[in-house]
């Protein structure tokens, strides 16, 4: 309950900001700048360095990398039907795929089912949730980010291996035999503290409840994506496989976050529809009080 009323607190914050004159309308465009240069590698060189790979954990990182692929070919889909433009496919193919695992997932993973739960969580984040942002993250900006204008081979290319959190990525593994210097861990403790306040002011002050109709039918469609279709298959692929234990239940659970916090920055920094994308971020979170304990409850049952 805590990481939700801090969140909306921040969201709260960059919605007020826009009544003050001073803050210019490209305020969210310079702090969502600031977060994918500076404190998402800063993210990056801290979570890659403490990453534990293990055979017993394996069933969060199934469910993640899953739920990645059905979730993004459900959202190819579905813009194929409804004739979404690039900007609006591509905010999508971000925000729904990825979760918010992290700054929200491990907090109610601890709140909902303790600490005994804490391991499948982690895993789900580190390695399900954060390299997919990292990797397949970087890979949908290139694409879709250049609106409705496509790019060769080579481009992309470069706009990936140049891309700062990428960067960090690449740098991180490099120096995982490396025992960062006291002072290193600091500062890097310092900016990636700021991610979330920043992103969530960045969001609030780009958030608007007044959506227009070209964005209201792809965001309810994301938000029941996300929400609810994507827990569903979940659910389904454990019951049809027999599947059962905390490991099962927290993966599940993982799968229901809303939409990521960073996901929704680099949405909004690449232009891809940036008023849907601040949307499903801010009436994301704002929904999931009501989805995740009623997820719980029906977790309970099942397994």
């Amino acid at each position: 309950m805590e990481s939700f009323l801090v969140i909306t607190f921040f969201l709260i914050i960059g919605f007020a900001l826009r009544k003050i004159p001073q803050f210019s309308s490209e305020t969210g465009n310079v702090l969502n700048l600031f977060v994918i240069y500076v404190s998402l590698p800063a993210l990056v060189l801290l979570k890659v360095a403490d990453l534990k790979f293990s055979i017993e954990l394996f069933l969060p990182l199934i469910t993640a990398y899953l739920m990645l692929f059905i979730s993004a070919a459900s959202v190819l889909l579905l813009s194929r039907i409804f004739k979404w433009n690039r900007q609006i496919t591509g905010s999508l193919l971000l925000l729904v795929p990825l979760g918010n695992t992290s700054f929200l997932g491990l907090p109610m993973v601890q709140a909902f089912y303790g600490s005994s739960g804490m391991p499948y969580a982690v895993l789900y984040d580190q390695v399900g949730s954060f390299l997919s942002l990292a990797v397949y993250g970087t890979i949908i900006l290139a694409l879709y980010s250049n609106g409705n204008q496509k790019t060769d081979a080579k481009i992309i290319l470069k706009k990936i291996v140049t891309f700062p959190p990428f960067l960090a990525i690449v740098v991180a593994l490099f120096l995982r035999p490396i025992v960062y210097p006291k002072i290193i861990v600091e500062i890097l403790q310092i900016l990636e503290a700021m991610l979330v306040p920043l992103v969530m002011i960045a969001i609030g002050f780009q958030l608007s409840f007044k959506i227009k109709k070209e964005f209201a039918s792809p965001l309810s469609i994301g938000l029941i994506l996300k929400l609810a279709a994507m827990p569903a298959v979940a659910i389904l692929l454990g019951l049809i496989f027999g599947l059962e234990g905390e490991a099962v239940k927290v993966s599940i659970f993982e799968s229901a976050m809303p939409p990521m916090v960073s996901a929704g920055a680099l949405a909004i920094m690449g232009g891809l529809a940036p008023k849907l994308s601040a949307a499903l971020v801010g009436f994301g979170l704002i929904l999931s009080f009501a989805t995740l304990p009623l997820l719980f409850n029906l977790l309970q049952l099942l397994f």
